[in-house]
């Protein structure tokens, strides 16, 4: 490949090879009225000889022979230590005895270098993925959050030694459970607040998921769950699946990151939501919850969308572009 700013684009060497050899120019004038050395000029002219027009292509600058490339015993030392330790360039290079620079260029032809590829707890290259349509895949989850006493948590008012006696005896204000659901494609999502995550509930959370997908021109074909009991062995909930026309997917025992887009929901969730700012109860922050969710859905921009908001996405595959 040339560099960002070539002084000859395809198009110029044709330019140039046709001057000299179909309109007789001489090589060192068409150089200079194409602003080029007359080194240039007769590589490209000796390039066209050699290999016509295939030759004035751009091509690869990568050497055909790296000899002093380090050996693949010691790049797998790098890799391995990488992966176990999640340590940087320059302390792999400490550790080894390696230049920093050869440990980076491992990495990054590895394509290991960022460590937001990797995942942290087995060390392997996390391997992305994002279904074609909207509907195709729903993620489902919950989340367990504290409730906010009247007149604000210890955010509010301090600690105190009467409130945590309260909590050790079991006087706490108990939890909510955040049901949500992400789609796949598109990261549009949907929330409910429950008091538990029975099966029931979970069922009761699918119905209401399922039909404000519907409302935005999406059916849901299948649906991701972890392998906890209240998805995996509730009749209500394998109802509520066959009545929507989804089939049930779940996830591999111990790999979370595979229902990783419903779990980065719950991060955003809880710190935009959740904690963003102190509460003078339970009752208004679960008052903002539909707010946030609309602000999420319409107007906040979405990284893995190219910085657009879900419903952009939605809107384009439906054909809605008001």
């Amino acid at each position: 490949m040339s560099h960002r700013m070539p002084r000859l684009t395809s198009y110029g060497r044709e330019v140039l090879v046709r001057r000299v050899l179909v309109e007789g120019w001489r090589p060192v004038v068409a150089a200079e009225a194409m602003g080029v050395s007359r080194a240039t000029a007769y590589k490209w002219l000796r390039r066209y000889r050699d290999e016509g027009w295939r030759g004035l292509e751009d091509r690869s600058s990568r050497p055909l022979r790296s000899p002093r490339r380090r050996a693949l015993s010691e790049e797998e030392r790098i890799l391995e230590l990488r992966r176990r330790r999640k340590l940087g360039p320059h302390r792999l290079g400490a550790v080894l005895g390696i230049p920093r620079s050869t440990c980076y260029a491992v990495l990054r032809r590895r394509q290991v270098h960022r460590l937001d590829w990797i995942d942290r707890p087995t060390g392997e290259v996390i391997r992305r993925y994002e279904r074609a349509t909207p509907g195709e895949l729903i993620h489902i989850d919950v989340k367990k959050l504290g409730r906010i006493p009247e007149g604000g948590g210890h955010r509010v008012r301090g600690r105190s030694t009467e409130e945590r006696r309260s909590r050790t005896l079991g006087g706490g204000m108990g939890y909510d459970y955040v049901h949500a659901a992400i789609d796949d494609h598109s990261r549009l999502a949907y929330a409910e607040i429950h008091a538990d995550e029975r099966g029931d509930t979970c069922a009761q959370f699918l119905r209401s998921a399922t039909a404000f997908f519907a409302n935005h021109g999406i059916r849901v074909q299948r649906v991701m769950t972890d392998n906890a009991i209240n998805y995996v062995r509730a009749h209500a909930l394998q109802a509520a699946l066959l009545e929507a026309g989804a089939r049930h997917v779940r996830i591999a025992p111990y790999h979370p990151q595979t229902n990783g887009k419903v779990e980065r929901f719950n991060r955003t969730l809880l710190e935009e939501w959740a904690y963003v700012r102190p509460y003078s109860g339970n009752r208004e922050r679960l008052d903002l919850l539909s707010r946030w969710l609309h602000s999420y859905n319409y107007h906040r921009s979405h990284t893995a969308l190219q910085g657009l908001p879900p419903i952009d996405r939605v809107n384009n595959l439906s054909g809605n572009y008001s």
